[in-house]
C-alpha cells in the first residue's frame, strides 16, 4: 500500500468516477484502474462498486476510506508544516450546521488563499453528516451547537468517533424572521405569540431524532411545522408563508440580505457555539486561520463568555 494509492483512492470516492479522477490526477484510465485494483488486492477489500455512472464506494470501502483520509490529513500535516515545494493543492474542508457566520468566515479564508494552491470546501448539512464529516476526514472541522437537552447525546457521539469538542461562545436563543412579518417590531417574542405562525425546521433525514435538531426548543409542540433542506428555502418561506425559525441571533446580512431580522426568544435557553476535530490531531494551518476567521465573523462581546 502507497501513498499514492491512497491519494488515487480519494479523488475517485470524491469524484465518482474513474475517467475525472484519472484526469484531475493527470494519469491515465487504464493506470489509474490498476492501482486501485492492487490497492484493493493488498488490504483484501472490494472499496469500489461499478455502477452505470462511475463507481461508489461500498461500505467497507467508506471505513477504509475513513481510515485512510486520517493517514493523508497526517501527512498533509506534516508537509505543510515542513516542506515549501508540494505540487499538489493541500486540503481544507468544513462542515457546519446552517449558519451564515460559519460561512462566513470561510468566505473571508478562501479570500485569504491562493486557489492554485488550496483546495477548500464548505458543506452546511445535517448535524449527523457534520459529525460524520469530520470523524471520516471529510472535513477537518464541523460548526455545530450544544445546550442542555443535546449535551449527553452528541457528546456520547463525539466520544465513540474520538471527535474532541472546543467551545467557542454561548449565545441566547432568538426569532429569524422577514422584516415584513406582523411580529418583526416586538423587542421580545414569546412562544405564545408565535403559535399563529409555522415554525421551519432543518431537515434531518435518517436521523431525525430531537437530539440532532438545529434548532433550540425541538421538543416543543408546535400548531404547524415545516421541515426545508437548505437555508435559501428556509429564508423563501420566511417570506411568502410569514415562517420563523429559531437560531444564534448571530447572523450575516452580507449572505441572507438584509431583509430579515432576528429577535430575542423570551425563553430561558442558551446555545453554546462551537466546533469538533479529530481527537489528538492538531488543526492545520489553514485550520487555524479558519478558526480566526470565524472569531472575525461574531460580535466580540460574544467571546467574552469562551472557555
Amino acid at each position: 500500500m502507497t501513498l499514492q494509492q491512497l491519494r488515487y483512492a480519494e479523488v475517485v470516492a470524491e469524484v465518482g468516477s474513474m475517467n475525472e479522477a484519472a484526469r484531475r490526477l493527470y494519469v491515465s484510465q487504464p493506470s489509474l484502474s490498476e492501482a486501485i485494483r492492487g490497492l484493493e488486492k493488498t488490504v483484501g477489500i472490494k472499496i469500489f462498486n461499478r455502477v452505470a455512472r462511475g463507481v461508489v464506494l461500498t461500505p467497507e470501502g467508506e471505513e477504509f476510506m475513513g481510515y485512510a483520509r486520517q493517514i493523508l490529513n497526517q501527512v498533509d500535516l506534516l508537509e505543510d508544516k515542513y516542506s515549501d515545494g508540494n505540487s499538489y493543492k493541500k486540503k481544507f474542508g468544513v462542515s457546519t450546521q446552517h449558519y451564515s457566520f460559519a460561512v462566513k468566515a470561510f468566505v473571508e479564508l478562501a479570500k485569504e488563499l491562493d486557489s492554485d494552491q488550496y483546495e477548500l470546501a464548505v458543506r452546511e448539512t445535517r448535524t449527523y453528516d457534520v459529525v460524520s464529516d469530520v470523524a471520516n476526514s471529510k472535513s477537518d472541522v464541523g460548526i455545530l451547537y450544544l445546550n442542555n437537552f443535546n449535551r449527553k447525546v452528541l457528546e456520547k457521539i463525539f466520544r465513540e468517533k474520538d471527535l474532541e469538542w472546543i467551545h467557542l461562545f454561548d449565545c441566547d436563543a432568538y426569532v429569524y424572521l422577514c422584516k415584513q412579518h406582523p411580529l418583526a417590531k416586538k423587542k421580545k417574542l414569546t412562544l405564545e405569540q408565535l403559535s399563529d405562525y409555522p415554525c421551519l425546521s432543518f431537515e434531518q433525514g435518517d436521523n431525525n431524532s430531537f437530539y440532532f435538531a438545529e434548532e433550540v426548543m425541538s421538543t416543543y409542540d408546535y400548531k404547524q411545522i415545516i421541515k426545508a433542506c437548505d437555508r435559501a428555502t428556509m429564508l423563501n418561506l420566511m417570506v411568502g408563508l410569514n415562517g420563523y425559525t429559531l437560531c444564534s441571533g448571530v447572523i450575516s446580512e452580507d449572505l441572507n440580505g438584509s431583509a430579515y431580522t432576528a429577535i430575542p426568544l423570551d425563553e430561558d435557553v442558551v446555545m453554546e457555539i462551537g466546533y469538533i476535530k479529530k481527537k489528538d490531531i492538531p488543526l492545520s494551518i489553514i485550520g487555524e486561520l479558519y478558526i480566526k476567521k470565524l472569531h472575525g465573523a461574531v460580535p466580540a462581546d460574544l467571546f467574552k463568555t469562551e472557555n
